[in-house]
């Protein structure tokens, strides 16, 4: 949730404040990725969602489309592949965000194609 905080400030901040916000909320972002990774199955929801809000950090706030992509499809992938062992009071909330993790990749893979295919806009 820190993670998410910071990138919220990080949407409205500008100059140098910014800057300072957007390293605090990839901080946050990153400490807890690491924890979730050692502590959670792939298939958790707060592992699936922190990988969500952190992908849609990459891409909006440090417009890296190509990380972004790499986190999410990666999140997802690592989730499929441990579906079988899927709770079944986790079940609902955990394919609903791999659903959007899904959602988003579909969405910002379009975008980079596009931008590559309109070189004069």
């Amino acid at each position: 949730m820190k993670g998410d905080y910071y990138r919220y400030l990080a949407e409205v901040a500008a100059g140098e404040t910014k800057s300072e916000i957007v390293l605090k909320s990839q901080q946050a972002y990153q400490d807890a990725f690491g924890i979730s990774k050692n502590e959670m199955q792939p298939t958790h929801p707060i592992r699936l969602g922190l990988a969500l809000n952190f992908s849609v950090f990459f891409y909006e706030i440090l417009n890296c489309p190509d990380k972004a992509c790499s986190l999410a499809k990666t999140a997802f992938d690592e989730a499929i592949a441990e579906l079988d062992t899927l709770s079944e009071e986790s079940y609902k909330d955990s394919t609903l965000i791999m659903q959007l993790l899904r959602d988003n990749l579909t969405l910002w893979t379009s975008d980079t194609q596009g931008d590559e295919g309109e070189p004069g806009e």
